[in-house]
């Protein structure tokens, strides 16, 4: 009986499918054949340049073991280049590389078991954005699947060179790789590192889970230690999934000589302090990375709370939401770390140094909050402090800063241009009702002058500091006392006059009234000279002149007090002030004495006083108009 066509030409195809099967063994056979000889060396790094995406050469020995139960491959004198998302280049020269591959399984080639580098010189490098020459596949792309786990990795001394831009981060040093026997003997993971990190010396380790357990599918978890500048960085995390660094949790405990030494490890820029302790907890889901629990403290001064940035976009978006119980600006800057230049003779500032860092503010967009129990601004406590601010196209902008002083109640906004490294910053401050008595509370003793302080700084200037801007100052200062009382014994001396002297010696409590003062001031180039000095009270009409060099913070004032009243045995000796915002003097300079003295001070119109004060607050700092 005749088969059908169907059935013969079914048994033709099942014949020929035959013969390619076995046609195509022969060909594997004869290729594995071939390679395990040493031959097709061109086509084996061909194909192994394609399959990592990037050019692969071979200068030395090429050896291919195949037909064992455990293959291996083996190449000496190995360079690996850039892949094509980065500039050309090299990414790492090793003197010799060892594979050992695991027996392939149905469907699969073979996988990668065990590498072992030895003398491997590494050149990593990310810019600024997310490329990195290190990344297996383009950033910009979808990944790739998950790349198989390598159950063993050996790197002794590999030397290591990484310029990170991205985080700020150089190093030059050596890094091992290794298994180690864990707590309860089964090997674990071993990284230990040491080098220049950022400019100084510094060492790292990191221990892990051993690689023959580690999978995709479950948490890895490691330890880490950092040390370097007389800081340390202790530390534990967890993988969510082995080996992806886009989704990790981890705690670390931080301290050390001075908070911005924390730059050598981390290459994030942070304030000069004193002796610090940091702590909290880093997670990191994609492109978002967060900061919680964060408790900083040194001195007297502590900072809490929370900071995640968004790295999605173009530029890195910092959301920060802090607060303090008690921040002491003393705490702060180069004096706090022990770092200033040392003089004797140099006085002590009441206007804080303590300084931004202006690249810090750079390239940044930033959405900052901040709130404090007390902030110790010199001798003056400011009481629930909260503020708002950003930092966008290298510019920071305090909206608005609000706080309790004296009793009083102040504001102030600040807009500082960090475009060179010498800031530009115009400075907005207002001042009101401010008990200026309180101010003496803390000494327990009767204060000399006592009254609800009124006072606007419109300024602008250059520096990072308070004390820079102070100290380059351009703009107006004025300060109105519109009624109050003072120690009638330093209304009287400032006339020099017997009675004054009476009273001082006699230690008098004795208060006079005070009708109205004003205090304006001219800044040029961080001197204050006197505009308009008047107190005006009842007994004595108190006028001076003078400046204030805000750059020594030292005082050059005299004052000059005219009785109201008839007057015996007065001197005609002006007081003059010296001394230092800080500590300041006095002293009454040497004049003539008058026997008798019929009183020609008067009465000031306080009102036109007071208005005319206010009109020397002439402008608002272009950089803060509305």
């Amino acid at each position: 009986m005749n088969r059908s066509p169907t059935v013969r030409w079914a048994v033709l195809i099942a014949v020929v499918a035959c013969a390619a099967i076995a046609a195509g063994a022969v060909a594997i056979g004869l290729l594995l054949v071939a390679l395990d000889a040493g031959y097709l060396r061109g086509p084996l790094v061909h194909f192994l340049a394609v399959r990592a995406g990037r050019e692969i050469r071979i200068d030395g020995v090429l050896e291919v073991s195949l037909f064992t139960l455990h293959p291996r491959l083996t190449a000496e004198r190995v360079t690996i280049g850039n892949p094509p998302w980065v500039p050309a280049g090299t990414t790492a020269e090793i003197a010799k590389v060892s594979l050992a591959l695991q027996t392939p399984r149905f469907g699969q080639l073979f996988a990668v078991s065990a590498i072992e580098l030895e003398g491997a010189k590494l050149y990593l490098a990310r810019n600024s954005e997310h490329y990195a020459n290190w990344q297996l596949t383009n950033p910009d792309e979808k990944q790739a699947a998950d790349l198989p786990i390598i159950r063993s990795l050996s790197m002794p001394n590999a030397h290591v060179l990484l310029d990170d831009a991205r985080r700020h981060l150089k190093f030059d040093g050596t890094v091992s790789v290794q298994g180690a026997p864990g707590a309860a003997g089964g090997p674990v993971l071993q990284i230990i590192a040491a080098g220049q990190l950022n400019g100084r010396a510094a060492s790292l380790e990191i221990a892990g889970d051993a690689l023959a357990v580690a999978a995709h599918d479950r948490p890895y978890h490691f330890t880490f230690a950092e040390r370097s500048s007389g800081s340390r960085i202790n530390g534990r995390g967890i993988l969510l999934r082995a080996f992806d660094f886009n989704y990790l949790d981890t705690t670390f405990d931080a301290a050390g000589e001075d908070l911005a030494d924390l730059y050598f490890l981390t290459g994030v820029t942070l304030m000069n302090t004193g002796g610090f302790h940091l702590s909290g907890q880093l997670a990191r889901r994609g492109t978002n990375t967060k900061f919680s629990n964060l408790l900083a403290t040194s001195g007297q001064s502590d900072m809490r709370g929370t900071v995640s940035i968004e790295s999605s976009g173009g530029q890195p978006k910092l959301d920060a939401d802090l607060n303090s119980q008690v921040l002491h600006l003393a705490d702060l800057g180069l004096r706090a770390a022990g770092r200033a230049p040392l003089d004797p003779a140099a006085p002590h500032l009441l206007l804080s140094d303590a300084a931004l860092k202006p690249g810090a503010l750079r390239h940044r967009v930033a959405v900052i909050a901040f709130q404090a129990r007390r902030v110790d601004v010199g001798s003056v406590p400011l009481h629930s402090v909260t503020a708002k601010a950003t930092i966008e196209r290298n510019v920071l902008q305090v909206e608005s800063l609000l706080a309790d002083v004296l009793e009083g109640k102040l504001s102030a906004r600040l807009r500082l241009d960090a475009t060179t490294d010498d800031p530009a910053a115009d400075v907005d401050l207002s001042v009101s009702d401010a008990q200026i008595g309180e101010f003496f509370a803390k000494y327990k003793r009767q204060p000399p002058i006592e009254g609800p302080l009124q006072a606007r700084v419109t300024v602008t200037g250059r520096g990072a500091s308070v004390h820079q801007i102070a100290a380059s100052a351009n703009g107006s200062v004025t300060a109105l006392l519109p009624s109050g009382a003072m120690r009638a014994s330093l209304a009287e001396l400032s006339g020099a006059d017997l009675r004054g002297l009476g009273l001082f010696l006699g230690k008098s409590t004795q208060e006079a009234p005070i009708r109205c003062a004003v205090a304006s001031f001219q800044a040029r180039d961080g001197t204050l000279s006197a505009q308009n000095l008047v107190l005006d009270t009842d007994p004595v009409l108190i006028t001076g002149n003078g400046q204030i060099h805000l750059d020594s913070e030292a005082l050059d004032l005299t004052l000059s007090g005219q009785p109201k009243s008839m007057r015996l045995f007065r001197m005609h000796s002006p007081v003059v002030l010296h001394g230092t915002l800080a500590h300041p003097s006095a002293a009454i300079r040497p004049g003539v004495l008058a026997i008798v003295d019929r009183g020609s001070g008067r009465n000031v119109d306080c009102a036109a006083l007071l208005a005319a004060a206010k009109a020397h607050e002439t402008r608002e700092p272009h950089g803060l108009r509305r």
